[in-house]
């Protein structure tokens, strides 16, 4: 195919089906799907996540005074909230004891993919190199085959001869 062939749409949609197989160095690697969040909530650039925060009590943002009955309740939800942190200090810290299990297990599974492709690689070196070792006997083959066929025309010349000698003696 000429360069000016290779440049032009029509000569690259002719060529598209070619262009996924192996054979022909194509790959199906989507780097759309590559990048896909592994969940669709998870933070990361193009997703950043909620900025809301904890917010108990209102801001006072003006001065006040607070009578006894206030005081009192703000005291005991004060100290409910601060056991609420404590626990919910430790609840994030085991989130974020998962996440890192999690992200161990994704790496490892990614390396042992990567392992799997190596060896297909491999193995598919090693039957290619099988097929061009084949290849490369074939006319060794072909030569044993034409004198093989060349016996045999000889042995059936032999053999007719033969014959008609018997015939002519009988």
């Amino acid at each position: 195919m000429g360069i000016l062939a290779r440049i032009t749409s029509a000569a690259k949609s002719s060529n598209k089906s070619n262009e996924s197989t192996l054979s022909a160095g194509g790959h199906g690697i989507d780097k759309n799907r590559v990048l896909s969040p592994t969940d669709p909530t998870v933070i990361n650039p193009v997703n950043a996540g909620s900025w809301e925060t904890v917010r108990t009590a209102p801001v006072n943002d003006t001065p006040r005074y607070f009578n006894k009955a206030e005081a009192d309740a703000l005291k005991r939800i004060a100290t409910q909230k601060t056991e609420e942190a404590r626990q919910a200090k430790r609840a994030y810290k085991s989130l974020k004891k998962l996440e890192q299990s999690d992200a161990q297990v994704h790496t490892a599974h990614r390396t042992y993919i990567k392992g799997v492709a190596d060896s297909e690689l491999t193995k598919k070196r090693a039957d290619a190199s099988t097929a061009r070792h084949l290849h490369a006997l074939r006319p060794e083959y072909a030569k044993l085959g034409f004198g093989l066929d060349r016996a045999e025309n000889k042995a059936q010349q032999r053999i007719d001869e033969l014959k008609a000698k018997v015939k002519e003696k009988y």
